[in-house]
């Protein structure tokens, strides 16, 4: 079992600047409280092939979560898919639209999938992450007004 979630959010910054707050994976902490630590992989500018690998808590427990840049073009899009083993994994991105007055529109979608005991948790993981997407939109917004 499968099914996405997404949010839209309106920042009031121009949308290189917040293209490249989103694609520095290192800049999740900053408004996903899930987000205990995270690297990237190799060190420079985010590219397509870069690893992101966080330490995240979930209903209490923390897990290894990796993420590999599958699609990015500047200022119009990051995608990715998370690479790891866990019992319900994610893959999703960004769209960024520049709107007048140096404003950007984000969609933030994320697709999640259950894996062997995952595939009976993941209607209750899709539940909470629609409930908190206008939420996770507005933090975004903050993060990188913020910024």
């Amino acid at each position: 079992m499968s099914g996405q979630f997404e949010a839209t959010v309106e920042i009031d910054r121009p949308v290189a600047e917040v293209f490249a707050y989103l694609a520095d994976g290192r800049n999740d902490p900053q408004f996903s409280p899930r987000v205990q630590e995270i690297t990237r992989t190799p060190d420079g500018p985010t590219g397509v092939g870069t690893v992101f690998r966080s330490t995240v808590k979930d209903a209490g427990m923390k897990t290894g979560r990796e993420f590999r840049i599958t699609g990015l073009e500047q200022q119009r899009l990051v995608r990715w898919t998370e690479q790891s083993k866990n019992l319900v994994t994610a893959e999703g991105g960004y769209d960024f639209e520049a709107l007048p007055g140096d404003r950007t529109r984000v969609r933030i979608f994320n697709t999640l999938e259950g894996h062997g005991l995952g595939k009976l948790l993941v209607g209750l993981a899709l539940s909470a992450a629609r409930k908190d997407a206008p939420d996770f939109g507005r933090r975004i917004k903050a993060a990188v007004e913020a910024s």
